[in-house]
């Protein structure tokens, strides 16, 4: 590989940059989907192969840490969110992405009663539930289900309360999978969601710009694309939130080594 990427390898200096967004389900909302007029969501371009996104999943579910600092901190930030809400939330939904994280640090935040966690990898989903079973002194109902957040499997107004921690960033109909949980939410329901923005692993991507206009002299994507902070309030306008919020935290991750990468391909994030 080109020096220029070795030194930003050997470096080991890589920044995250997590968006945050919540927003609030209007009674008045009107409804709308991003469908052809035959009930069913569709997307043209696919850009991620979920079928291969979900043995990814069930991979990285046997080689994640138990704690993850990064991700136990944008799980923690994204539930402080609930403090700052006077109504409760008895039933909520946690989408795929970091669910053990964020059944661990819940901690009776947003008076959840009933919880339904979610994700596309049976492997993800029999992890998270033997830690919930590991756990002692919870008296939240827990139920666990396999299912896409591209074709959510929830009842229309059904739920107080959507989360989801890093997971969002890998859907193909991203403004179609807010729709869902628009639908899904009762009036006045609360959406909180984390995914990484469009600044993160700048360097990392760089790098590999550099070493493949070197040796092959073209480029072609290696890392998947990741939405800017105004994007993110767009699609929640767009899939009919009232009252979106959006902001961004920047985290710098540092390494000891240049075994770092194998932890990004466990995460899935690098193509």
């Amino acid at each position: 590989m080109l020096q220029v990427a070795k030194r930003l390898i050997r470096r080991g200096v890589w920044k995250k940059e997590p968006h945050y967004c919540y927003s609030v389900q209007s009674p008045l909302s009107a409804s709308f989907c991003t469908d052809e007029g035959d009930g069913f969501q569709s997307s043209k371009v696919k850009i991620f192969d979920r079928h291969l996104k979900r043995k990814q999943r069930d991979r990285a579910a046997w080689l994640m840490c138990p704690k993850d600092s990064f991700v136990d901190t944008i799980a923690d930030n994204l539930l402080d969110r609930l403090e700052d809400c006077k109504k409760t939330f008895p039933t909520a939904l946690c989408l795929g992405g970091s669910l053990e994280a964020i059944r661990r640090l819940l901690r009776g935040r947003g008076g959840i009663q009933k919880l339904i966690m979610m994700d596309t990898s049976y492997d993800m989903v029999r992890l998270c539930r033997g830690a919930v079973l590991d756990a002692s002194g919870s008296d939240i109902e827990t139920s666990f289900v396999v299912g896409d957040e591209e074709f959510l499997p929830i009842k229309e107004s059904s739920l107080d309360l959507i989360v989801s921690c890093l997971g969002l960033h890998w859907t193909n109909d991203l403004p179609g999978a807010m729709i869902q949980c628009r639908l899904a939410l009762k009036p006045d329901g609360l959406f909180l969601a984390a995914i990484l923005g469009g600044e993160t692993l700048k360097e990392l991507r760089i790098a590999c710009t550099v070493a493949q206009m070197e040796r092959e002299g073209g480029i072609s994507p290696r890392v998947s694309p990741l939405a800017q902070v105004r994007d993110a309030g767009n699609l929640l306008t767009r899939a009919g939130f009232t009252l979106p919020g959006v902001d961004v935290d920047e985290y710098t991750v540092r390494y000891d080594s240049g075994k770092f990468l194998s932890e990004f391909w466990s995460l899935n994030l690098v193509c």
